[in-house]
Parts: C-alpha cells; sequence; structure tokens
C-alpha cells in the first residue's frame, strides 16, 4: 500500500490488523504519535486523517490508503516550528510532553477549522486529550496564543 504521510508518498507493506498507529510507529518510524490507553480514551495518538482528528489506535491502518494523514512530525518546516510548536515552547504548553502530539495536532484541525476559537470552544476540541501534568491551563494559553501568531502571519503588513 501506499500512504500519503505528512505530504509524502509513503509506500509500506504491513499485516491487514495493524491499526494506523502500529504502522506509523513500528513500520513508518514515526513515533511522535504516541501509545496511550490504546482504547481510545487518551488522545495521545491522535493524528490529523484528511485534515480531521482521528485517534490512530482505533482505526485498521488498510482505511487509511488513498487518506491524507498528518502526523506531528509534520508539523514544522525544517527548522521552522509550526505556530502550536512555538507557542507550545514559549508558554509552558508541555510538561512530559507526552499528552503534546496529539494535542497539537488537534488543535491544529482546531485552528484551521476556527481562526478565532474561544477559550470554550477549545476546551471542547481537546476536550478527549488528556494531560496529567499541566492542569491544562498553559495548554489552552499556548493554543491561544498559536491563533493570534497564524492570524498575524495572515494579516498582510
Amino acid at each position: 500500500m501506499t500512504f500519503e504521510v505528512n505530504g509524502e508518498a509513503q509506500p509500506v507493506s504491513f499485516a491487514p490488523y495493524k491499526t494506523l498507529l502500529e504502522v506509523l510507529r513500528e513500520d513508518l518510524n514515526l513515533t511522535g504519535t504516541k501509545h496511550g490507553c490504546e482504547l481510545g480514551e487518551c488522545g495521545a495518538c491522535a493524528v490529523l486523517v484528511d485534515g480531521q482528528p482521528l485517534l490512530a489506535c482505533l482505526e485498521l491502518a488498510v482505511e487509511c490508503e488513498g487518506r491524507r494523514i498528518e502526523t506531528v512530525e509534520g508539523l514544522a518546516d525544517g527548522a521552522q516550528l509550526h505556530p502550536l510548536q512555538a507557542a507550545f515552547a514559549d508558554l509552558g504548553g508541555t510538561q512530559c510532553g507526552y499528552c503534546t502530539p496529539g494535542i497539537l495536532m488537534t488543535a491544529k484541525a482546531l485552528l484551521e477549522a476556527e481562526p478565532n476559537p474561544s477559550r470554550e470552544r477549545i476546551r471542547e476540541a481537546i476536550s478527549g486529550n488528556l494531560c496529567r501534568c499541566t492542569g491544562y491551563q498553559q495548554i489552552y494559553e499556548s493554543i491561544e496564543e498559536a491563533a493570534r501568531r497564524i492570524n498575524a502571519a495572515r494579516v498582510p503588513a
């Protein structure tokens, strides 16, 4: 099969019972997507499929052929961090970092759909992403700051 992952065609061969999470980590060596609960309850494995958040632990990889897959490895443009990554680094939105890839991908989908989400909308959008370290305040602030940065970059000078 061939997947489109982070904008590149990726030929891959795998057993038909493997989840997208397993294929990404084990076969494509994209380990930014995390194994968490493997029950669809923690959000650590969230990736974007056709621009929408999807829990990779619950999706069979064979169901993703011909679909556009984005992982946390695809956020940065070379050495240039995505505004979400930069805001998380600047505002302490990451502590242990285990939940961060899933939150970043979920937040990216939110900001692409809603450039100026309210705090309540942010809270709702990432409600499926569990964090045991931050208490969420820095996460909300980081997403709000990323939205400001993205919107400022869109305005012509």
